[in-house]
């Protein structure tokens, strides 16, 4: 929830997901600035019950067109 919160607040879309292991997995998309801060927070900051031991964050391109139109929490 408070992802979702900070990623509207800060303008990107995509999706966050809690997994099994205790992780978060997800795909965050819009302005490399916008994506930039977003992964900062998730790095230094995250949900208030959160502990953040390590981020690991893959996969970057630069893409043409959003594959989301909001940002979202998976289940």
């Amino acid at each position: 929830m408070y992802t979702e919160d900070e990623a509207r607040k800060i303008g990107v879309v995509g999706w966050v997901k809690n997994t099994s292991k205790g992780t978060v997995t997800g795909q965050v998309q819009g302005p490399e600035d916008k994506v930039n801060s977003m992964m900062s927070w998730l790095s230094k900051v995250g949900s208030p019950s959160s502990r953040i031991d390590r981020t690991n964050f893959s996969n970057e391109k630069i893409i043409s067109q959003l594959d989301y139109s909001n940002f979202s929490i998976r289940y």
